[in-house]
């Protein structure tokens, strides 16, 4: 797998966007997350938004941080919010997942962030899985769904 930045206007990051977003409404009914993102959002210094491709240069993952800083939506200064983590599903189980959210952690770390946070949903027990194991551990709701009973946030101190 080569992980490689691009912008989330990206036509390989629209694609899986799309794909994770069907995901969503698969799961949750809504029609996808309505959390508003601008590509600028994930442009460095203030976020990345990466890619990993197969050895035949398909794109099967993809994960970006912004930066958040303390907004009245439950964000404190030095955040780094997660977003859009995704592996299609044939290259499910294989470790992708963590590789990506390893990269993103180094990267918003390196950008000076001091807390990775997350939110994902109660009918997602695969994430939850992942970012518990990983270290992350709930914290106050914050963003788009932070009234919602379904939301789930999680933090990590980097």
């Amino acid at each position: 797998m080569i992980i490689r930045p691009v912008r989330f206007d990206h036509p390989d990051a629209v694609k899986l966007n799309d794909e994770v977003q069907a995901e969503y409404d698969l799961r949750y009914g809504d029609g996808g997350d309505a959390t508003v993102l601008e590509a600028t959002d994930f442009d460095p210094p203030c976020g990345v938004y990466l890619i990993a491709y197969d050895e035949h240069d398909r794109p099967v993952a993809t994960g970006g941080w912004r930066s958040q800083d303390s907004n009245g939506e439950g964000n404190e200064d030095g955040d780094a919010e997660l977003k859009r983590m995704f592996v299609i599903d044939e290259m499910r189980g294989r470790g992708l997942a963590r590789r990506m959210l390893a990269a993103l952690e180094e990267d918003a770390r390196m950008a000076g962030r001091v807390r990775m946070v997350l939110e994902t949903g109660t009918k997602q027990p695969e994430a939850v899985a992942l970012y518990t194991s990983s270290g992350y551990e709930p914290c106050t709701k914050f963003g788009y769904y932070r009234h919602y009973p379904e939301s789930l946030c999680f933090a990590k101190h980097l």
